[in-house]
């Protein structure tokens, strides 16, 4: 091609590349308009008709359940050496009931992680120790399934069954109160979930940051909002209960593994399969008597390659392979919230798209400069788009920031608005990397467990550290 014929075909090229991002993007941002504006009306409702009427309930105002239920808190560990002692010793000392084991699965050729829970354990009977039969990394759900037949053999031993069974990573940091507020609801509900906090580090405000944004919408509207509309609960994988009886029934139509090993999501298809149909979930957002959230805690990845390493799994399991595994439904509520889920792939390919289109922008705009070339015009129809969408983008960074400040402050509001590029740059690297995985899954590569490194903080800093969502965290 000519060097007089380049710049018109990119200039043609960006015009087709924005036409095609805006149009993406309408539809998307049509879709989160009225998501936002159910959820208004449903925050309103709640004020308007139940909150004037009726005070607030705190964790500690529940009524006591008549009996007390026992709770198996499982626990998969690999490579969790430096964070699963505190992790354990943290609970066992907050935790003055007497009515809960924790399951906690290792692998032979994981020594470092069985001595430190070994080390953990010393003195106490609340906490089993599980080995798997093969070397790992298998999946998280193998390991999982290690432990509900070690919970199975358990209960026939002693003759007495859990009520619950509560997942949970090495990193948690568990609420004083959350087997309280879980023995509370277990028993009218296949799944409780807990909302999700990620913790603040001050070392990596932009990676690790970007989750607390994340998670202050997902945990503070569209979980709200999903179960307002009685749509199936996905579970986080992390401070989620799930009804023994419930695991049970699923365990008998799959050979006894009620968690597949051949997903890697287990923990977002569980939630759907236990609370689909008639049976319920529950979104449990509730204060303690301090006013802080009874939620889990965690520090998410700091480093770039962690980050997309766990969101090209998040979307390789969700929205490629969950739309093969687990289908549609004949519920409009049900495939909007599926449909929700799985757009994550489609928008980063849509921001790629935009992406590339303002950076041929911007070298259009530099040769016009430089060598006088005049930008072909752009047409009413993409102006009309442009306009829509940069009102619509106005609205989307102001609802997240509102969800963040009241979280975590006016600073990290702020931050929250900046940071919507870093998070869509994470996004779009992730999405290669998940049709990755999702082709070699089609090509019969099983799945395996990708480790991210964790952070827990020092065991002289466990007791200080307050539950609630706090603005500045360790660093």
């Amino acid at each position: 091609m000519a060097s007089d014929q380049i710049l018109p075909a990119l200039d043609f090229l960006q015009k087709e590349l924005l036409l095609f991002a805006s149009l993406a993007f309408l539809i998307g941002a049509i879709d989160d308009l009225l998501f936002d504006g159910l959820w208004i009306f449903h925050r309103l409702r709640r004020e308007l008709l139940v909150y004037s009427r009726y005070q607030r309930v705190t964790v500690e105002s529940l009524h006591p359940v008549a009996s007390e239920r026992r709770m198996a808190i499982f626990v998969p560990a690999w490579k969790e050496a430096p964070v699963i002692g505190a992790m354990l010793r943290r609970c066992l000392q907050q935790w003055s009931t007497k009515g809960y084991r924790i399951y906690v699965g290792c692998y032979p050729n994981d020594a470092e992680t069985i001595a430190a829970v070994a080390a953990a354990s010393t003195g106490s009977d609340r906490i089993r120790l599980v080995i798997c039969q093969r070397d790992g990394p298998t999946t998280k759900a193998d390991c999982l399934n290690h432990l509900w037949d070690a919970l199975c053999r358990d209960e026939i031993e002693e003759q007495a069954n859990f009520a619950a069974i509560i997942l949970h990573d090495a990193e948690d940091i568990v609420h004083p109160e959350a087997l309280t507020l879980f023995a509370h609801l277990i028993g009218k509900a296949a799944l409780v979930q807990l909302p999700v906090i990620p913790r603040r580090a001050k070392r990596s405000r932009w990676v690790a940051g970007h989750y607390g944004d994340e998670f202050a919408e997902l945990h503070g509207k569209q979980m709200v909002l999903r179960e307002a509309l009685g749509a199936s609960i996905p579970s986080a994988g992390v401070g989620c209960a799930f009804a023994r009886d419930a695991l049970q029934k699923l365990a008998a139509r799959t050979q006894g593994k009620p968690f597949d090993a051949r997903s890697m999501t287990e923990d977002y298809e569980l939630g759907l399969h236990l609370t689909g149909g008639e049976s319920r979930g529950i979104f449990a957002r509730l204060r303690d008597r301090r006013g802080q959230w009874v939620a889990t805690q965690e520090f998410f990845p700091e480093k770039l390659e962690d980050a997309i390493r766990q969101k090209s799994r998040w979307m390789a399991g969700i929205s490629l392979s969950g739309w093969d595994r687990l289908g549609w439904q004949n519920s409009w509520r049900e495939n909007w919230m599926r449909l929700r889920d799985r757009k994550a792939s489609f928008a980063a390919i849509a921001l790629a798209i935009a992406y590339i289109a303002i950076i041929l922008t911007g070298l259009l705009l530099l040769a016009a400069w430089v060598g006088g070339y005049h930008l072909q015009p752009v047409s009413p129809f993409l102006k009309i788009l442009l306009l829509l969408n940069g009102g619509f983008l106005l609205w989307r960074l102001m609802v997240k920031a509102c969800f963040v400040f009241s979280l975590y402050g006016l600073r990290e509001a702020i931050l929250s608005i900046p940071r919507t590029v870093v998070a869509n740059l994470i996004n779009i690297m992730a999405v290669w990397r998940a049709l990755t995985h999702y082709v070699g899954e089609l090509g019969g590569q099983p799945a395996r467990w990708e480790k991210t490194s964790h952070f827990y903080p020092e065991a002289r800093n466990v007791k200080q550290l307050r539950p609630q969502y706090s603005a500045e965290e360790q660093g």
